[in-house]
């Protein structure tokens, strides 16, 4: 009998940098949680193209852990469309970039969306605090790995 097992795999990169110096600040690396409704937006791209792409990336100050169910962050703080995104064998990569005054505070959680505002989420996680200050430039580079 022959099984096949198909898994997603998410890591964050988030990288905060100071605005006078451009020295990394802070560096994360965390795993995330692809949600049911981001698995249902990657099984209806297979059969068509009802659904825009990922197209924006979010970031919020509720630590509360994702659960499989979100369809949102917790609370949202800014949103920014996505710098690049790529497709190489079986890892896609995004990247988005929050500038000075985008996305500043202590920043708890982060999202992929396909809209500029609500849309549907992708991947959804949480990590210890980042402090972004109003100054600082942040990136996150966010890989889902289909194993």
């Amino acid at each position: 009998m022959l099984t096949e097992n198909f898994k997603l795999k998410g890591d964050v990169l988030i990288e905060v940098f100071d605005p006078v110096t451009g020295d990394l600040k802070d560096k994360r690396e965390i795993h995330n949680l692809v949600v049911d409704v981001g698995l249902d937006f990657i099984a209806s791209r297979m059969v068509g193209t009802a659904q825009a792409v990922m197209s924006h990336m979010a970031v919020g100050d509720d630590g509360t852990s994702p659960v499989a169910g979100d369809t949102a962050l917790g609370n949202e703080l800014a949103r920014q469309a996505l710098t690049s995104s790529t497709a190489v064998d079986n890892v896609v990569t995004y990247v988005a970039s929050f500038g000075a005054g985008v996305g500043t505070g202590a920043l708890e959680e982060a999202g992929i969306f396909n809209a500029g505002s609500g849309g549907t989420m992708l991947c959804h996680t949480t990590f210890a605090v980042v402090n972004k200050g109003a100054s600082d430039a942040m990136t996150i580079t966010w890989t889902v790995t289909a194993a």
